[in-house]
């Protein structure tokens, strides 16, 4: 008798010529990307996790919305979050997500997350760039340029 497994198939499909990718040279670039990409009418709702998905020369292959929470926070599974990482063959990430409360500091949770990230991405040569933070009027805060990531 036969033993029967599911197939595992992992695929990532990129239509984009990297040449017509957009290039993230700062905050300011990845934040106005995010921003642009962002669902307005749930920004001061609801609290979501992206990632900018970048190749060596910071050209972004995509954006991954990771998860929608709640009004005061949302949950980020590291594995999912190196599942497609892997999967999309990224060398580099930049993590964010939204305060509908419109405040800019990081708490504490944002932190220690950013950093677990950061470590586990280490293991793999997976550097995260940086982790933005952004309001529903498009202020924006930045681990990288506060020098905190």
């Amino acid at each position: 008798m036969e033993t029967k497994v599911n197939e595992i198939a992992i695929s990532y499909s990129g239509s984009i010529k990297t040449k017509f990718l957009p290039n993230i040279s700062s905050s300011r670039d990845a934040i106005n990307l995010l921003f642009e990409h962002w669902d307005k009418q749930n920004i001061e709702l609801f609290e979501s996790f992206k990632m900018l998905l970048l190749n060596n020369s910071n050209k972004v292959k995509g954006i991954y919305t990771l998860s929608t929470g709640g009004i005061t926070g949302t949950l980020v599974d590291i594995r999912i979050v190196f599942a497609v990482v892997l999967k999309s063959v990224t060398t580099s990430i930049i993590l964010a997500h939204n305060h509908p409360s419109g405040t800019l500091q990081p708490s504490q949770p944002d932190k220690l997350l950013t950093e677990k990230i950061k470590k586990a991405g280490e293991l793999f040569d997976i550097k995260v760039l940086d982790h933005l933070i952004l309001t529903p009027d498009g202020d924006y805060f930045s681990f990288a340029d506060e020098g905190i990531l």
